[in-house]
């Protein structure tokens, strides 16, 4: 008996140890919306512009979450729907409401959960609802529940609103513009919920939430140079004090004309005297340097651009068509740059530079020089079908000199006009990688001048660029903010009223929503 006793129990132990274990594994939803809109393009953003990824595919998005990743197996991850867009306009009520209905749905399908994680952007606009992710987080909560704790993850040009920091626990944003950290970002909140979970701490005991009033581009504020390179590399120190998670700085989003819009400071952790004094240290550095926010590249009128880089001896000289810019919330397909570059003398014959333009939306066009065949000449229009504010459909008529067919939801073409290179997308298109151009035979790096609907330029063009300006040219994301017409911001508001007093700077504690009445 004794001897069978001997075996009995640590069976019993090892079965018992197996089933706490597995009670405690955490459930973890998995979801979000996230697109960049302006509501100053008239462009509108429909669901079948959204990428929707579902279910197991869902981890495939994130490298840190793939099978055999470290973290994969600290939990049972239950992915509903994520939604990307690329930036655009206004997302029209009738999408958000369907796939926010959709992510509910899923969500109480595998109800109840421990925690989620929120992948979100934060300067979504849908139209007739302010603050649609605090929209979206509530309604979250009304099925998952009080308990649950949430880790939402940003990118640094979104927007918190009091809603949105009241409903989630866990809170962070991107530390880089460009957004080279943006799956570290994400994976830091995942590990961030996790470690409270296994560690049995729960959600934060505080969160410090500050709103800044200064709004900005992210041509401005680009953490490549100063002051937003030292501002935000006071970031990673903060967090990592003691009684500290995580601390974060958004910039916020500058084109969409929300109340809920300008830059705010976040803090979340257990020592209510270090969140407080952390995220006013933030608060107040990011508003003393605000005077000093500069372009992060030269700019200029597009003519004086274009002056600059014929005379330059420097190539590839790359100019942003900023205003229009897709990546940033423009339609994308504004024809006022395109058409004063095809009036200019020195790019109507092969003798002078040449020219790569990237890229305007032209579906018709498209159909055209395709039946056309590479070689052929082409005659049509292309652009300023969502907005012709500024400039009607632009006439292109040259050879084409690349078809390209591999991706049919959005076939491209490159016609030869003088010596300009102009790629005509059926969709609108921002160009961000070399071989988005090679694909066409095109090479940036030996090309005399590249001209792009981008901001700052992302990290593979800048690395080939020889020089680079940025063009104040026109369009829904019109680098000069104080000319748009703005009239629900909160005001005062840096840099539209650079005389105002300094702000009340005071962290404010934001409830937990779990002893919300």
């Amino acid at each position: 008996m004794k001897r069978t006793g001997f075996f009995i129990l640590p069976f019993f132990v090892a079965v018992s140890t197996v089933l706490t274990y597995s009670r405690e594994t955490p459930r973890i939803a998995v979801a979000g919306i996230a697109i960049e809109s302006s509501t100053f393009s008239p462009a509108l953003t429909s669901e079948d512009m959204f990428r929707k990824t579902y279910g197991e595919s869902i981890l495939r998005l994130y490298p840190f979450l793939n099978e055999g990743a470290p973290l994969r197996g600290k939990a049972k991850w239950f992915p509903a729907l994520v939604a990307r867009a690329t930036p655009g306009g206004a997302v029209t009520r009738e999408a958000y409401e369907s796939m926010t209905k959709n992510i509910l749905d899923l969500l109480k399908a595998n109800a109840p959960y421990d925690a989620m994680f929120l992948d979100i952007h934060g300067a979504m606009s849908v139209v007739g609802l302010d603050d649609p992710e605090g929209d979206l987080i509530v309604r979250i909560r009304e099925v998952i529940g009080r308990d649950a704790i949430i880790s939402t993850c940003m990118d640094l040009h979104g927007n918190v609103s009091w809603t949105l920091a009241e409903n989630t626990d866990l809170i962070t944003c991107y530390r880089l513009a460009p957004h080279e950290d943006s799956m570290d970002s994400r994976e830091r909140a995942v590990a961030n919920l996790l470690e409270r979970l296994e560690s049995g701490k729960g959600r934060p005991g505080y969160k410090a939430w500050i709103p800044v009033p200064v709004l900005l581009a992210g041509e401005q504020t680009s953490t490549r140079v100063e002051p937003a390179k030292s501002l935000y590399a006071a970031v990673a120190p903060a967090a990592a004090q003691n009684g500290v998670i995580d601390a974060a700085i958004w910039i916020g989003y500058a084109w969409a004309d929300e109340p809920r819009n300008r830059a705010t400071v976040m803090v979340t952790g257990d020592d209510k005297d270090m969140v407080t004094r952390t995220a006013e240290y933030l608060a107040h550095h990011f508003w003393s340097v605000r005077n000093d926010f500069e372009f992060v590249a030269p700019t200029a009128t597009l003519d004086e651009c274009l002056a600059k880089a014929v005379a330059s001896d420097k190539k590839p000289f790359f100019i942003s068509d900023m205003g229009d810019n897709p990546t940033a919330g423009g339609a994308g397909d504004v024809t006022w740059t395109l058409t004063e570059l095809l009036k200019r003398e020195e790019f109507k014959t092969d003798k002078g530079k040449s020219l790569i333009y990237a890229s305007i939306p032209g579906p018709e066009f498209v159909k055209k020089a395709i039946k056309a065949g590479v070689g052929n000449t082409v005659d049509g229009v292309a652009g300023a079908e969502i907005d012709n504010r500024f400039a009607p459909p632009v006439r292109l008529s040259g050879k084409v000199t690349s078809v390209y067919l591999d991706n049919p939801d959005n076939r491209e073409v490159v016609v030869k006009i003088g010596n300009i290179y102009a790629i005509v997308t059926e969709k609108r298109k921002g160009f961000h990688y070399v071989r988005e151009f090679e694909k066409h035979g095109l090479d940036p790096k030996q090309a005399d001048i590249v001209v792009v609907k981008l901001g700052y330029l992302v990290p593979e063009l800048f690395d080939i660029q020889a020089d680079w300006m940025m063009a104040l040219t026109l369009g829904g994301v019109n680098q000069d903010l104080p000319s748009l017409p703005y009239k629900r911001i909160l005001r005062p508001m840096f840099p539209f009223d650079k005389d105002m007093a300094t702000p009340d700077l005071s962290a404010k504690l934001v409830p937990s929503v779990a002893d919300k009445k």
